[in-house]
């Protein structure tokens, strides 16, 4: 009978000793679970895009590897980087024909507002076309989507930014929503080159006459 209840007691303790191991794995398991794997881009406690995460829409199209991809593009300048994105290539055709290759390539520190093909198809093509053939006006143009420094999510909420133009551009918006002059959407931003920040947007802006 004594024995018995030794044996009892032991299987009592080992029991327990098992359940509490269980719910340690449990909570393993439940940490690994949680955000961590969440493919949404990480933000701040105010809601903007933490630094160096593109976030928007249109950044599903961005190839996931190679020169187009996000991390291939952040270590090339920015008009290299662009022509590495199949969405910006009417953008980089345009940039070429302005000769601003160099310009960009060239300068320490960048904020490029880059309309996507489907923003110039907006343009009535005999429009696109006469801009596309004047050097002087496309430059003016192409020279309104940049400002001479890097400006973050947060920079754009309430901005007003001088551009290589010599005009200014407004910005509006907050967490991973924002409109650049008067109706443009950022549909993928925050995009990193080596040495400028990327805004793909919706729409050609067009400079003030």
């Amino acid at each position: 009978m004594y024995r018995n209840r030794i044996v009892a007691g032991v299987l009592a303790a080992t029991a327990l000793a098992t359940g509490a191991t269980a719910c340690s794995g449990d909570d393993k398991d439940d940490a690994a679970a949680a955000p961590a794997g969440s493919s949404a881009p990480a933000a701040s406690p105010s809601g903007v895009p933490g630094a160096g995460i593109p976030f928007g829409p249109a950044c599903s199209a961005v190839p996931a590897s190679g020169k187009g991809s996000f991390q291939g593009m952040s270590t090339d300048p920015v008009a290299t980087a662009a022509s590495s994105n199949p969405m910006l290539s009417t953008l980089v055709g345009a940039v070429k024909k302005a000769g601003l290759v160099d310009t960009l390539n060239g300068s320490k520190s960048l904020t490029v507002f880059a309309p996507t093909n489907d923003a110039f198809k907006k343009i009535p093509k005999a429009t696109l076309d006469k801009a596309m053939a004047d050097k002087k006006t496309l430059t003016s143009i192409l020279t309104y989507h940049v400002i001479g420094r890097r400006v973050s999510p947060a920079g754009l909420g309430t901005g007003d930014f001088k551009t290589l133009n010599g005009a200014m551009l407004k910005s509006s918006g907050s967490g991973d929503s924002y409109t650049v002059g008067e109706d443009a959407n950022v549909v993928c931003g925050n995009v990193q080159t080596a040495n400028a920040t990327v805004y793909i947007i919706d729409s050609v802006l067009m400079p003030p006459k």
